[in-house]
């Protein structure tokens, strides 16, 4: 049987690439019952792949009407997965990116989502103004890109930041967050109100030039009384962490940590 799931899924994936090729920027393209406008061919075939096809956010909630925070909603794929399976489901949404906000927006509107509401900031460890660095598709981050100077694919913007803590005010069914290397400064912050959390999924990122903070994180899940696994996607989306294994000041990969509490 596992087999069999595997090569039906790697024909979906197939299929997949072969929809997704030469597809423009600005482009619409159907998710199983939605359309999705998508800002970059590569980045909604790996989102499909890993939302909708390996179900990396899928979690078994307690009510119909699940609140789930999204944090790095990108352009809303994370958000038409949550309605997919918990059609009720009461969700926020942070963006702070101007260049993919807009297909965000429309993704939500499009398809005609209850309940769903976005915050256009960057969640960080305080509230003000922010500087930050986007690649316009899937990169934008408030950590400075190494070799940025210089360089015409980041492009900096000033923009809103929030604290998640102030989210966290009643019970949370589930949190997704991948915000781009801020992941630390966040949690750290929300310790104490991560008890409103009852599941999650964090984003890891290794990248140049950003301080090694897993440990940390891992403390923080373990103190606030949450059981974690860690995975490392596939060789697709995280090819560096296949072996033979090497790192280097300049290695680049992500894991994902799931975080449940189980009492």
């Amino acid at each position: 049987m596992k087999l069999l799931r595997q090569v039906k899924t790697e024909i979906r994936l197939m299929n997949l690439k072969t929809r997704c090729y030469g597809r423009k920027d600005g482009s619409h393209m159907r998710c199983g019952r939605f359309i999705v406008r998508i800002n970059d061919a590569h980045n909604f075939y790996i989102l499909y792949k890993d939302v909708f096809i390996r179900c990396l956010y899928h979690f078994r909630a307690n009510r119909a009407d699940p609140l789930i925070l999204d944090c790095g909603s990108n352009i809303g794929m994370s958000i038409l997965y949550f309605k997919h399976i918990y059609p009720k489901a009461h969700i926020i949404g942070f963006e702070p990116d101007p260049e993919i906000v807009p297909y965000l927006e429309e993704n939500i509107v499009r398809n005609k989502l209850e309940n769903v509401r976005w915050v256009q900031a960057a969640l960080s460890q305080d509230t003000g103004k922010k500087v930050l660095y986007s690649d316009g598709k899937c990169g934008s981050g408030l950590a400075e890109p190494p070799g940025v100077d210089g360089s015409e694919k980041w492009r900096r913007y000033e923009v809103s930041s929030a604290r998640l803590r102030d989210y966290l005010n009643e019970p949370i069914d589930f949190l997704k967050m991948n915000i781009e290397g801020a992941e630390y400064d966040v949690l750290r912050d929300s310790e104490d109100a991560l008890r409103q959390v009852n599941e999650m999924v964090i984003e890891y990122h290794h990248l140049p030039g950003l301080p090694r903070t897993l440990h940390n994180i891992l403390e923080i899940l373990h103190r606030q009384g949450f059981e974690y696994m860690i995975n490392d996607f596939d060789s697709e989306t995280n090819g560096s962490v296949d072996p033979p294994f090497n790192l280097a000041p300049e290695s680049r990969y992500f894991l994902l940590i799931y975080a449940k509490r189980l009492a």
